[in-house]
């Protein structure tokens, strides 16, 4: 499964590389991708795992940066 989200309040392109190496060290994530120009998460991962991937990529981002706000809608 493939989806991509809105993140709100990314700051720079060097946090949106760290929070897509961190995604892409997750378990059962396929592929990820974290774009500063659009502010958009990709998550790319098998269905079976899809919604803890995502509770776990909201977790690594607000590591690297805490006042991004990934929109889960």
């Amino acid at each position: 499964m493939k989806k991509v989200f809105k993140l709100e309040d990314l700051d720079c392109a060097n946090c949106a590389a760290k929070m897509e190496a961190a995604i892409k060290k997750l378990p059962g994530v396929t592929n990820a991708t974290v774009s500063f120009m659009t502010q958009k998460l990709s998550i790319e991962a098998d269905d079976a795992v899809f919604d803890e991937v995502v509770q776990a990529a909201v977790k690594c981002i607000a590591k690297v940066e805490p006042d991004c706000r990934v929109i889960l809608r």
